[in-house]
């Protein structure tokens, strides 16, 4: 029969688990975020709605966005047992360099409106990492500021074709000077996507100070605070920037792109070139004879095209077509360290993370985007592990299949 007895307190207190008392409230909540959807529900809670759904939301329906997601909701592994993972290994090569992880954080458009400390903050933690980061055309901290803050980071840089061919000129020499190895030409925006969340809640840029954005103060303070105390927010390559962001993309874009400019962009680009919007087997093919390092199978996040094909989807015909001639990286939907796995088992080099990032940012500024890339890189190992993958090369399809709908 059991005796009874007072606890003593060095036997009660490893159970009570009090938080650090020193640690703030949003520091806190960070590291109870469990996953990328944690993330994102804090970063609805710090950012007003307008900013929120700009970083969340879709074209359209949102049917391209829905129809990624359900698609890796499909995905099904198939693991191996009685495989030694004790050693694992999450490096890979990206168009020649070694990279800590099959993730490329991805450009983004007006980063400093989810959180004052933008573009700097999301390439401190690749650096700190060990993966790349691409700066966007539509940025808010310049391609030298960029290097300049940090100048230790592997630099990518996105375009736009502009009307304005000595824009674009300029913008691929002063790439070139800043070291960014990479180019990032992005093709499927000739204009902008109708992005209806945008259009309801009057986003412009920069944000204007209306009566309902006086009165949203109130429930977001430190966003207003930091709005108004530091730079203001504009495009640092673009310094017409009233209006929405489809009125700017469709003044300044080039809706006139042909293949030409791809043979351009590469016979003026001295690093690797990557076409970034491709979206059929048919112009994966055409970019692959024209000479590009690699493409991205992407619609945009669902932001320009709604309806567009899935991207995951597409991935194995693509790979069938062009095999090993150039690299075939992937975006869309990837929410989880599980769907950089399965996208890269299908035949991804790598995978480019935006919205992912981007909630942490709103969540929790430099901080918040370093707790969604811990995230990530814990699911990828912890599936690998469970897979029987040893490294990043063994992931094949032979792992990972689609069911059908049902």
């Amino acid at each position: 029969m059991a005796t009874r007895r007072l606890p003593r307190w060095h036997e009660v207190k490893p159970l009570i688990g009090a938080e650090n008392p020193f640690k703030n409230r949003r520091a806190r909540a960070l590291a109870r975020a469990a996953n990328i959807w944690d993330l994102r529900a804090l970063a609805k809670q710090h950012t007003p709605a307008a900013v929120f759904d700009y970083t969340d939301g879709a074209a359209g329906a949102e049917l391209a966005l829905h129809r990624a997601r359900e698609v890796f909701n499909r995905i099904e592994f198939e693991p191996r047992v009685l495989r030694d993972v004790a050693n694992l290994d999450t490096k890979t090569e990206i168009l020649g360099v070694s990279s800590a992880l099959p993730i490329v954080l991805a450009p983004t458009g007006f980063t400093r409106m989810m959180h004052h400390a933008g573009e700097p903050a999301v390439a401190a933690v690749a650096a700190k990492v060990g993966i790349p980061y691409c700066l966007s055309t539509l940025g808010t901290t310049s391609i030298e500021d960029l290097a300049s803050a940090v100048p230790n980071v592997r630099r990518w840089f996105q375009l736009y074709l502009m009307r304005d061919r000595s824009l674009r000129a300029g913008l691929l020499e002063r790439a070139a000077a800043g070291d960014y190895d990479t180019l990032v030409l992005t093709v499927d925006a000739p204009v902008a996507g109708i992005r209806n969340r945008d259009i309801r809640n009057g986003l412009t840029v920069p944000p204007k100070l209306s009566l309902s954005t006086l009165a949203n103060m109130s429930r977001y303070p430190s966003w207003w605070f930091n709005v108004l105390t530091t730079e203001p927010l504009e495009f640092a390559t673009l310094r017409s920037s009233e209006g929405t962001v489809a009125d700017l993309m469709n003044k300044v874009f080039d809706p006139s792109v042909t293949p030409a400019d791809v043979t351009w962009a590469r016979e003026t680009w001295p690093g690797k070139l990557v076409v970034k919007g491709v979206q059929s087997v048919a112009d994966a093919k055409l970019l692959s004879e024209l000479g590009v390092d690699g493409i991205v199978l992407s619609n945009h996040g669902g932001r320009q095209l709604d309806m567009a094909p899935v991207p995951l989807e597409q991935l194995p015909l693509v790979k069938e077509a062009v095999g090993e001639s150039i690299s075939v990286f992937i975006d869309g939907g990837v929410l989880s360290g599980g769907d950089v796995v399965a996208a890269v088992a299908l035949g991804a080099d790598a995978v480019l993370i935006g919205r992912a990032y981007l909630y942490g940012l709103m969540a929790g500024g430099q901080a918040g985007v370093q707790r969604a890339v811990d995230i990530l890189q814990q699911e990828i190992r912890t599936t690998m592990s469970l897979l029987g993958a040893r490294s990043v090369s063994e992931l094949t399809p032979d792992f990972v299949r689609l069911r059908n709908p049902i």
